[in-house]
C-alpha cells in the first residue's frame, strides 16, 4: 500500500451494520509512501495507522 499526504483512506466496515469510515492522510511515516500513516477522521480524531486488507487508498486528484 502506498499513499501520500492528502490521500483518503476508506476503512470498510468489518461487521454487518458497521459503516465505512473515511480518513485523510496527514503524514506518511514509512519509507516510499508506505505505512504507518498519521490520519485524521471526519470528526477530527487523529491516530497512527498501519492499514489492513479492509482499507483502500483513494489518491487525491492533482487536477483539483
Amino acid at each position: 500500500m502506498r499513499a501520500t499526504v492528502g490521500d483518503r483512506l476508506v476503512l470498510h466496515g468489518r461487521i454487518v451494520g458497521q459503516h465505512d469510515r473515511t480518513a485523510e492522510v496527514v503524514e506518511v511515516l514509512g519509507a516510499d509512501g508506505g505505512p504507518p500513516y498519521r490520519i485524521r477522521f471526519e470528526d477530527g480524531h487523529e491516530t497512527l495507522m498501519s492499514p489492513g486488507p479492509d482499507t483502500v487508498v483513494r489518491h487525491e486528484d492533482p487536477a483539483t
